[in-house]
C-alpha cells in the first residue's frame, strides 16, 4: 500500500471534500479522485459516501483513520530518529490554544524555548475550549491547550498552570456591588458556548447557589478582549482571568468585586490524543510546558 494513498485519504476524510484536499496538497482534484478510488479497489471497501459536493465518510473509513494515522506518523518520524540522535531541536510547532493561554502564556512559553531551540517556529491557533478539544480529538491538532476539562475518553489531559477568576467591573459598578451581595441584579456579560471561561464560572455560581438563567444576560461575547472592552463601557459586569485584566487593575480602569466565599481558579490543560505520538520537537515543547506548572 502507498503511503501517498493513506495520506490523501487523511487529507480527504479531514476536509469532508475533493477539492479542500486537493487545494491543500497541491494535487488536482480528478488525481485525488482517482487515488481514492484505488484506495478503495485495494481495500475492496467504500470509503466515502458521495452526496452532491460532500462526502461522507463510511464507518470503514473510520476504522481505518488511526491506522492510517498512526502508519503516517511512523514515516513521517524517521527523520526525526537522527534529531533525536543528535542536540538539534528543529521544526513547525502548531499548537492549539484557548483565548486566555494561548494569549497570555505560549507567546511567553514559545519565546522561552526558542531562546534554546532557535530553529522552531511556531504556529499558534485560538479557538474556544470546546473547539481545540474537538480538533484534538479529530487528530486536527498534535496537542493543545485549554482553559477547562472537557471529558472525552480518548484524550489525555495534564494541569500545568492555575489561574484565578475574578468578577470584575468599573469603579462605579464596583462600588454598588459590596461583596457581590447583588450579583443577580447586575447586568452580565458572559463568553460565547463552549469557552473554558464561562464553564468554568458557570460551576463556581453554582457552587454560590447563583443559578444561570437568574443572571441578567446583557450579552454573550466571543472573546476576553471584547469582554473588557463591554466592561469597561459600563455595559456590565463579568468573571474572567485575572491574567488577562492585571493591567486594568493596576492602572484602576476595572475593579475587582468580591463574591465572598472561596477564590476562583482553575487549572489550565495539556491535551493530546491517547494513540498519537509527538515527534521530537513536539515532545520537546510539550515537556518543557508540563513542568511550567511548578516553575512559573
Amino acid at each position: 500500500m502507498d503511503i501517498h494513498h493513506l495520506k490523501i485519504f487523511v487529507a480527504v476524510y479531514k476536509n469532508r471534500s475533493f477539492s479542500r484536499a486537493s487545494e491543500q496538497l497541491h494535487i488536482s482534484q480528478p488525481t485525488i479522485s482517482e487515488h481514492i478510488k484505488n484506495l478503495e479497489l485495494e481495500l475492496d471497501c467504500k470509503l466515502f459516501d458521495r452526496l452532491g459536493r460532500s462526502i461522507i465518510p463510511t464507518s470503514q473509513a473510520e476504522r481505518i483513520l488511526p491506522k492510517a494515522l498512526q502508519v503516517i506518523d511512523e514515516v513521517t518520524a524517521i527523520p526525526n530518529l537522527l534529531m533525536a540522535a543528535g542536540t538539534t531541536i528543529r521544526g513547525h510547532l502548531l499548537i492549539g490554544a484557548s483565548t486566555i493561554p494561548g494569549t497570555y502564556l505560549l507567546p511567553a512559553l514559545a519565546a522561552r524555548f526558542k531562546k534554546d531551540h532557535p530553529d522552531i517556529s511556531f504556529e499558534i491557533r485560538i479557538h474556544d475550549t470546546g473547539r481545540i478539544t474537538e480538533m484534538v480529538a479529530a487528530h486536527e491538532l498534535l496537542f493543545g491547550v485549554v482553559g477547562a476539562r472537557v471529558e472525552q475518553k480518548q484524550l489525555m489531559l495534564q494541569p500545568f498552570f492555575e489561574d484565578a477568576l475574578i468578577c470584575a467591573g468599573t469603579p462605579d459598578l464596583a462600588r454598588q456591588l459590596p461583596l457581590g451581595s447583588n450579583l443577580q441584579d447586575a447586568p452580565f456579560l458572559q463568553r460565547e458556548q463552549g469557552s473554558g471561561t464561562r464553564l468554568v464560572t458557570e460551576g463556581f455560581l453554582e457552587e454560590r447557589g447563583i443559578k444561570k438563567n437568574s443572571l441578567q444576560i446583557v450579552a454573550t461575547l466571543g472573546s476576553t478582549a471584547a469582554i473588557k472592552e463591554a466592561i469597561k463601557a459600563s455595559l456590565g459586569i463579568s468573571i474572567l482571568s485575572r491574567m488577562a485584566i492585571k493591567e486594568e487593575l493596576a492602572a484602576g480602569s476595572l475593579e475587582e468585586i468580591p463574591l465572598g466565599g472561596s477564590e476562583m481558579t482553575r487549572s489550565f490543560y495539556l491535551l493530546r490524543h491517547k494513540k498519537r505520538s509527538l515527534p521530537p520537537h513536539y515532545q520537546a515543547f510539550y515537556d518543557m510546558v508540563a513542568k511550567t506548572y511548578v516553575n512559573i
